[in-house]
């Protein structure tokens, strides 16, 4: 697929998506001018009139096309409209959000580049000095990248900014504000880059290059900077997945600390059903995707230089014979423990004489504010929280390899879906297929698979360059052949393990909107509803809400640890030769 094709798909994508948005109001089976009425004023009574004269304000009764038309004529004379709820100019409040989200997006990735230097410090320090670096356990960026951004942003706030009083929690009004917004959003996205790049650094310090240069003596200091240089493009896609992700989807965040970021304008704008707003802002980070995108690749391009276009690189997944670990099973155990305990109790019993007490014999996690156990509620929310987060982590783990290895195809689609935070997507899920309790499900896999092909296209263009694949088609090993001996035993087992560490922030998406809405409601014992349920409470009765929150820290070290021996299990009963695979001989005990 050449350039003009690749853009005539891209514009296809971006149309569907604005078309698709400019449709919700119709979707969600409402009246569009009652919603918009709700948001302007809760109190004044919703009368025919009063919703006739709304309509005819905003010229609803043209219908959706019509809007879109004049929306998209004044876009390209530099007007966006104004607001329906506010009445304001849309374009100057949207690049006032944008300009808020990227410096808030810019110091993320500054603490996401520290902690993801932390979680690669040991196989740096380890592969400087030429000592056998196996692939690490990974346990510490699991519970990292399983931390809820809305629990760590509400304790940040609660302890440091108003307990402590060491920075200010609320607002934002210069660059002391920015700390703890940042630290919320920048560690568990540094602990998802960390792991992936520790994850390349192995054999990156394996090369022919990295001996050769201990061998003449050069510092390890050096090596440890090039092997880094040589494991960072395989990350670098994803790097602008997360840069857009920290922009339009740090809702959370910013209404914790009161930011008005662009995700936040967004979000308000699609529950108030304001279209010129949701629509302009949702076209920002389409632009800001593509862009991020871009550079992302190019970057990738520039630091592997001509031997990503020469053929001269070597594959960093070489098959590694894992040793057995106890912690996975320690970690699995310790889950199964606390979910079969909360199973014996009742999980919807009310006590109001026993609120909010702290963990006893009777109560091992407390009670909630109404007095049910928390213990029984983390038990019995498990089956449905795991079941449903395992099965759109599959679905987005196949949906990436299958999209990622069509990189052409699928960039411009990760760039446009990269693009929607994953609560609008609920709301178009919503009023597609309505408020079903498989709602949420429908939304986080929708834009679950996008990282996922990113790392998988990025992955795929590294191996496609490597010698040894030149080697064995020049051997006359064909296209079957080369994807399922060479390319996918190298692809798979780093992109299963990146699917793993998000399973526990997908039960959390999944949960998220539900709360909101769209899916399960109270009195769910789902875990992300329990947190959101007992936030409120976080400073008298911090038990509540760390018991689920440690549950998915448990779940994530598990599922992180135990795929740290993920390999292709073709790869075992692959041909000694490319001529076996092809060549009309008689089968060997070898061949497959």
């Amino acid at each position: 697929m050449s350039n003009g094709p690749v853009l005539l798909w891209r514009g296809a994508l971006v149309a569907v998506l604005l078309c698709g948005i400019g449709l919700l109001p119709w979707l969600s089976r409402t009246d569009p001018a009652l919603t918009v009425l709700k948001a302007r004023s809760a109190e004044r009574d919703p009368t025919p009139e009063v919703l006739q004269a709304i309509r005819d304000e905003l010229g609803l009764d043209a219908g959706p096309v019509r809007l879109l038309g004049r929306w998209l004529g004044g876009l390209l004379h530099g007007d966006a409209g104004t607001s329906w709820v506010s009445g304001t100019e849309v374009l100057p409040a949207v690049a006032q959000g944008l300009g808020v989200s990227l410096l808030l997006m810019a110091g993320a990735l500054v603490v996401a580049a520290l902690t993801a230097a932390a979680v690669c410090a040991r196989t740096l320090w380890l592969g400087a000095r030429q000592r056998p670096v196996g692939r690490s356990a990974g346990g510490g960026a699991a519970v990292l990248a399983a931390l809820p951004e809305f629990l760590t942003a509400s304790v940040l706030a609660t302890v440091v900014g108003v307990q402590l009083g060491w920075l200010p929690a609320l607002g934002w009004y210069g660059p002391r504000w920015m700390v703890l917004p940042a630290l919320a959003l920048g560690l568990p996205t540094g602990a998802v880059l960390g792991r992936m790049l520790d994850d390349l650094l192995p054999g990156a310090f394996g090369e022919p290059w990295a001996l050769a240069a201990a061998a003449r003596g050069l510092p390890g200091r050096s090596i440890a900077r090039q092997a880094v240089r040589r494991a960072v493009p395989g990350v670098l896609p994803n790097l602008g997945v997360f840069a857009v992700g920290l922009t339009g989807g740090s809702v959370a965040v910013e209404q914790v600390f009161d930011i008005p970021g662009l995700g936040r304008l967004t979000l308000d704008a699609a529950i108030a059903q304001d279209l010129p707003v949701l629509q302009t802002g949702t076209l920002a980070l389409i632009l800001l995707a593509a862009t991020a995108g871009g550079l992302a690749r190019l970057a990738a391009r520039l630091l592997l230089g001509r031997a990503l276009r020469d053929g001269a690189l070597q594959s960093l997944h070489r098959p590694t014979r894992s040793a057995p670990r106890v912690l996975p099973w320690v970690y699995g155990g310790l889950l199964l423990g606390v979910i079969g305990l909360g199973l014996l109790h009742d999980p919807l019993a009310v006590d109001t004489s026993a609120r909010l007490q702290a963990p006893s014999l009777a109560h091992p996690f407390g009670t909630d504010a109404l007095g049910r156990d928390v213990l029984a509620r983390v038990g019995h929310g498990a089956f449905r929280t795991l079941a449903i987060a395992c099965a759109v982590s599959a679905v987005a783990l196949v949906a990436g390899v299958l999209l990622g290895l069509l990189p052409r195809l699928s960039g411009p689609l990760v760039d446009t879906v990269n693009a929607v935070p994953p609560v609008l997507a609920g709301l178009l899920a919503a009023g597609i297929a309505g408020g079903t309790p498989w709602t949420p499900a429908l939304a986080v896999a929708a834009v679950a698979w996008s990282p996922l092909a990113a790392h998988t296209s990025a992955l795929l263009r590294q191996e496609r360059a490597t010698v040894h694949l030149a080697a064995t088609r020049a051997l006359g090993a064909g296209r079957w052949y080369l994807l399922r001996y060479e390319l996918l035993p190298a692809i798979l087992p780093p992109v299963v393990r990146h699917a793993l560490l998000r399973l526990p922030g997908i039960a959390l998406a999944l949960a998220a909107l539900g709360f909101l809405g769209l899916g399960a409601q109270p009195p769910s014992p789902e875990w992300g509803l329990l947190l959101a349920e007992n936030q409120p409470y976080a400073e008298r009765a911090p038990w509540a809400v760390l018991a689920p929150a440690c549950a998915l820290a448990l779940l994530g070290a598990f599922a992180v640890m135990a795929a740290g021996g993920v390999r292709h299990p073709w790869r075992r009963r692959r041909p000694h030769n490319a001529a076996q695979a092809t060549a009309p001989t008689v089968p060997s005990a070898d061949a497959p």
